[in-house]
């Protein structure tokens, strides 16, 4: 086959495989409603946030594990949650599950067959080796700035990097808030600062990554472009949080 055939089969694939999985998910039938929540509990585990949310939050508005059944959800807290700040083991377990678990390298290959569909970087060649060459980079990419912004970086500045939805409010307050996550977090003293982890962490993952891309990319130009790239996808990625659970329950009428 062809390698422009090879080409057109990944761009389907990286189209057809969500469409996929949505409607497997919605095909399923609705589970019951969670029980009410405890109001006190005698050891908070903020890693387990977004499964025990606040007992005012209403059960269609909590931020679950997954998305889908398939997209890991470690980092959001749903609407009306305080929970303690993280520990760095639970950060550590955090950026871990969000950087192994099967669905990333399952997505890591979507976005590689996009990138290689598209030519983005020409350098690494045609064919399986050229697709393998965009795998291992894109997940390497995945891996290390998970650790550094979800882990490292917050340890040392001690930031709380978990996404706490805001739940209720004006559509665009709520967007406007969430976009501005990659910007703004909280401290371990609930006191909002600047995202020092975020700004650095991908700063610092897009010039490590000048070591494993071809040399035409090490111009301060195309690194500067795919870290804007970056904190914009966080951004996107904290705004479809803020609105899933809203969605979900539009359109399923069940736990999201």
């Amino acid at each position: 086959m062809r390698t422009g055939g090879i080409r057109q089969i990944l761009r389907g694939l990286a189209l057809v495989f969500p469409l996929a999985c949505a409607l497997a998910q919605q095909s399923e039938p609705p589970p019951d409603p969670p029980p009410a929540q405890s109001t006190t509990s005698a050891e908070p585990n903020p890693e387990n946030s977004a499964a025990q949310p606040a007992p005012s939050t209403p059960w269609w508005n909590q931020q679950p594990k997954r998305i889908l059944g398939i997209m890991p959800n470690y980092r959001a807290v749903s609407s009306g949650t305080v929970p303690e700040p993280p520990t760095p083991k639970q950060a550590f377990k955090i950026a871990t599950e969000n950087s192994f678990d099967y669905s990333a390298f399952a997505f890591t290959a979507l976005t590689s067959a996009v990138s290689f569909g598209t030519d983005r970087h020409p350098q690494l060649g045609e064919g399986v080796e050229g697709y393998a060459g965009y795998y291992w980079r894109g997940f390497l990419d995945k891996t290390d700035g998970n650790y550094l912004v979800i882990f490292a970086l917050p340890t040392v500045f001690h930031e709380d990097e978990r996404f706490y939805a805001k739940g209720t409010g004006p559509f665009w307050k709520r967007a406007i808030y969430a976009a501005s996550r990659v910007l703004i977090t909280p401290d371990y003293r609930g006191h909002d600062t600047a995202n020092l982890s975020e700004l650095l962490g991908r700063g610092i993952a897009q010039g490590a990554s000048a070591f494993y891309y071809p040399s035409q990319d090490h111009r301060l130009g195309p690194l500067a472009q795919e870290y804007g790239f970056a904190l914009g996808r966080d951004a996107l990625t904290d705004v479809f949080l803020e609105f899933w659970p809203d969605i979900a329950h539009i359109f399923r009428r069940h736990h999201p």
